[in-house]
């Protein structure tokens, strides 16, 4: 049984994969260069999720206009624990501020965002557990570019693919295309900073 909060993701030994969609103009030189460069905005907020089907959700499978690739991102695992240790909750929960005055002093100050939102399925319904999305801010996003990234893949091809078949409503076949997401482990610590199960 899932519990609400609880982060999945496809990881290994020392990096995780999280999912971001973007144009061609900004993903076809990440995917070349293994970085982001302009037209990419090093200026604002960039949100990064762990889920590959709410990434979906959120791009309507790379139908909606600007997010017509799909780029996974490894990214070292220790550098994904940072950004959480540095993270405050985008609203005031009492799970992880039970000082609603606490949460506006931090929330003012932080370097990382983090919400949690309804996971889907491959149907697109709502689940009744949660899927985290992180947002680095321009303060960490050279450093995000520069030293947390491992390797840039574009999964715009498998995502056409699996589009395709539901369309056909061959969800079976479309499953098995999906990436492997497994329960991210947390030290108790970190997961009551980002409102985590635990």
């Amino acid at each position: 049984m899932m519990k609400e909060f609880e982060i999945r993701a496809d990881y290994g030994r020392d990096t995780i994969v999280i999912y971001q969609s973007y144009n061609e103009q900004i993903a076809k030189p990440a995917v070349m260069n293994q970085k982001f460069s302009a037209p990419f905005s090093f200026n604002r907020m960039t949100w990064i999720k762990p889920s590959f089907l709410w990434m979906m959700e959120r791009s309507n499978y790379g139908q909606k206009s600007g997010q017509e690739c799909t780029l996974a991102i490894h990214i070292k695992r220790e550098a994904w624990e940072k950004a959480l240790s540095k993270a405050v909750l985008t609203s005031p929960e009492k799970r992880a501020y039970p000082n609603p005055g606490t949460w506006e002093k931090e929330f003012k100050k932080a370097e990382v965002h983090v919400q949690w939102d309804p996971e889907r399925n491959i149907k697109g319904n709502k689940l009744a557990y949660r899927s985290i999305q992180v947002g680095i801010s321009r303060y960490l996003i050279e450093e995000f570019n520069n030293e947390w990234i491992v390797k840039i893949e574009d999964y715009t091809p498998l995502i056409k693919k699996i589009l395709n078949l539901t369309k056909l409503g061959e969800y079976d076949k479309a499953k098995k295309l999906l990436p492997i997401e497994k329960l991210y482990p947390l030290p108790a610590e970190l997961a009551l900073t980002i409102g985590a199960s635990i």
